[in-house]
């Protein structure tokens, strides 16, 4: 490893986490000014701020020649999203999760990466296709603003407290902090895979490994900053919304543009479609039941997502090296741990169903005051 890239590493660590937090204060500001909420602005704004290095890294790969570096970045940076970044930010504080999450926003994102697993069975992402994926994303992002704004009955809108971090900063302000914020995300995160794309490379991993775990994991460090730094500030909607968002995100907004100003748009590898695709797919049902059982992601739960992913990286990484070890390794993932989760995911999904059909009815006009 050269001098270089452990400056360039280094230094894109510090501004990942300085932007992180810049890019925090000024949404959560924004999110008071405009009347939206956390959740929405984690859904909308930083979840398309923070795919900005996605989008960055792949539209540039798609471009120089090296699509599977595109694909393998857009798929590698949603399983990261979910297992490192949710897991990671639920092991720091349980994360809440609203019902509008679990209703709407999962079930979209996993419709998506199925969609995306469908249109990439013939091995490309046609210009036809990401017009298709950008469409998909502009009606969910009108629907959640729209959806988030319309006035609700019995629903008293309190007035601001002048006295909330951020509330006394004019509207310009806060949107110069979410400028700034994006600026050093993109940046930090440029230098960052820049060089461990360079350190990589010189061990000859081949571009689709590079982009599921490198310059996955590179460009999911705004993500985790902005997580993180989001539930320390007590802002665990914009956290869980900035995950599930940014991978709505990725998917149709830096796969989609991709695509679409590609020439003939964006190959897919064999082995992205038989196991790295299906992977993301099944890591997005994953979501489901966990954020439905007690409306929130403990850390327990945190964990789990934490573990999986270090075997999913183990086990790309032993398949680009043909390591002995890996056919063991897979049936020790496909005999014993995943059958496990599933089945202790099942029975919390059944508990968590027996209890709240054992709830009283709420009366229509109760659920019209509370909202969603």
């Amino acid at each position: 490893m050269s001098p270089l890239d452990a400056l360039l590493l280094l230094g894109g660590f510090v501004l990942l986490v300085g932007g992180g937090e810049v890019l925090v204060r000024g949404a959560s500001g924004l999110a008071r000014a405009v009347g939206l909420s956390p959740l929405v602005v984690g859904l909308t704004v930083v979840s398309f701020a923070t795919s900005a290095p996605e989008l960055a890294v792949s539209v540039d790969a798609a471009l120089s020649g090296s699509p599977g570096l595109a694909v393998g970045n857009v798929v590698g940076s949603n399983i990261a999203n979910v297992l490192l970044v949710l897991g990671v930010s639920a092991l720091v504080t349980p994360l809440v999760v609203r019902s509008r999450v679990v209703r709407l926003d999962v079930p979209v994102m996993i419709a998506l990466s199925v969609a995306f697993l469908i249109l990439a069975q013939d091995g490309v992402i046609s210009t036809l296709d990401g017009v298709l994926l950008l469409g998909a994303l502009v009606l969910y992002v009108v629907r959640a603003i729209v959806a988030s704004r319309r006035p609700r009955a019995g629903r008293v809108t309190a007035p601001k407290d002048a006295s909330e971090p951020g509330s006394k900063r004019p509207v310009w302000m806060d949107a110069g902090l979410v400028a700034v914020g994006v600026g050093m995300l993109v940046l930090g995160a440029n230098w960052l895979v820049e060089s461990a794309t360079s350190i990589a490379g010189a061990f000859g991993v081949s571009d689709l490994v590079i982009g599921l775990t490198v310059v996955a994991i590179g460009t999911s460090l705004p993500e985790l900053a902005t997580s993180i730094i989001a539930v320390r500030r007590g802002e665990r909607d914009l956290a869980v919304g900035n995950v599930v968002g940014s991978n709505i995100f990725n998917i149709g907004s830096v796969l989609g543009l991709t695509a679409v100003i590609s020439p003939g748009g964006v190959p897919v590898a064999d082995a992205a479609i038989t196991f790295d695709i299906p992977f993301m797919v099944v890591v997005g049902i994953a979501v489901l039941p966990i954020v439905y059982t007690g409306a929130a992601v403990a850390r327990w739960e945190g964990a789990l997502f934490v573990g999986y992913y270090t075997a999913y990286t183990g086990y790309l990484l032993l398949d680009s090296a043909e390591h002995d070890s890996l056919p063991q390794f897979s049936a020790v993932m496909l005999s014993f741990v995943v059958p496990l989760t599933v089945i202790t995911l099942g029975v919390l999904s059944v508990a968590e169903f027996r209890r709240r059909s054992q709830r009283p009815p709420v009366p229509r006009s109760e659920r019209r005051r509370q909202g969603p």
